[in-house]
């Protein structure tokens, strides 16, 4: 992933991540650069284990649906005692009930977040139970640059050059989820459940709609796309690198264009 902290260099802390979807560990990655976080991810147990033989993580996040999940949990503690280490976990869970995250607690993890959530939800809980269990001051970096914008968590912005567009709550989250992907097609669907949740009965153009409001905030004409290029039949792509030509209706001349 490309995104960069915009401020000085800081030394990152180590997240490992356990989810078999990509999609989300990409969204979890490019949050945590906030948080100064280098993640590695696992997709199962065994993928986890190797990763824990050489690697030292601060935090875990732990998909608390996943078969795995409770195994690791377990490794972790065993690596902990044995090593006089703490490492807490942020438990990741599509069953929001008190039941489901009474078990996780039991489990052993520190906090427990409901998914579908949003960055700023994930990066605060992350930061503050790595604070609590180290009692170290966790680095924040509240704006990272992709490409040629830079994304504020904490003033929910996007900055090009001069212009700042201010973003609402499911903006942001979805101008993160895009983000995460940069250069890659994420599907109406992928978007439909990474923000709105499996259970959401949804109208046929919700994620139409809130594509076409982030764009119009973004002057993205959809024709000659900067940021978002719809992909027909599949769903957006987020373009990392823009050309300023054509900002604010100037036309742009087609070699300034991105592809």
């Amino acid at each position: 992933m490309s995104a960069q902290p915009s401020s000085r260099e800081t030394v990152a802390r180590r997240a490992l991540v356990l989810h078999d979807q990509a999609l989300v560990v990409d969204l979890i990655e490019l949050t945590l650069n906030h948080g100064v976080f280098e993640v590695r991810a696992a997709r199962d147990l065994a993928e986890a284990s190797v990763i824990l033989a050489e690697w030292q993580p601060h935090l875990a996040v732990i998909d608390m649906d996943h078969d795995d999940s409770t195994a690791l949990l377990g490794r972790l503690g065993a690596d902990n005692r044995l090593k006089k280490r703490l490492t807490p976990a942020l438990g990741l869970t599509r069953r929001g009930d008190l039941k489901n995250k009474l078990r996780a607690f039991d489990l052993g993890v520190d906090d427990i977040l409901t998914m579908p959530f949003s960055p700023e939800e994930l990066l605060a809980r992350a930061i503050v139970i790595t604070r609590r269990a180290t009692g170290s001051n966790v680095p924040l970096v509240p704006t990272i640059k992709i490409g040629e914008i830079e994304l504020d968590i904490l003033g929910r912005e996007v900055r090009t050059g001069n212009s700042v567009i201010h973003l609402s709550g499911i903006e942001q989250s979805l101008m993160y989820l895009l983000a995460s992907r940069a250069g890659q097609v994420v599907t109406r669907d992928e978007i439909l459940d990474a923000i709105w949740g499996t259970d959401f009965v949804a109208e046929s153009n919700i994620v139409d709609r809130h594509i076409r409001s982030l764009r119009i905030k973004l002057q993205n004409d959809y024709r000659r796309p900067r940021f978002i290029a719809t992909v027909p039949g599949r769903g957006y792509r987020f373009i990392p690198t823009f050309s300023n030509a054509g900002w604010d209706g100037a036309p742009a001349s087609p070699d300034t264009r991105p592809h």
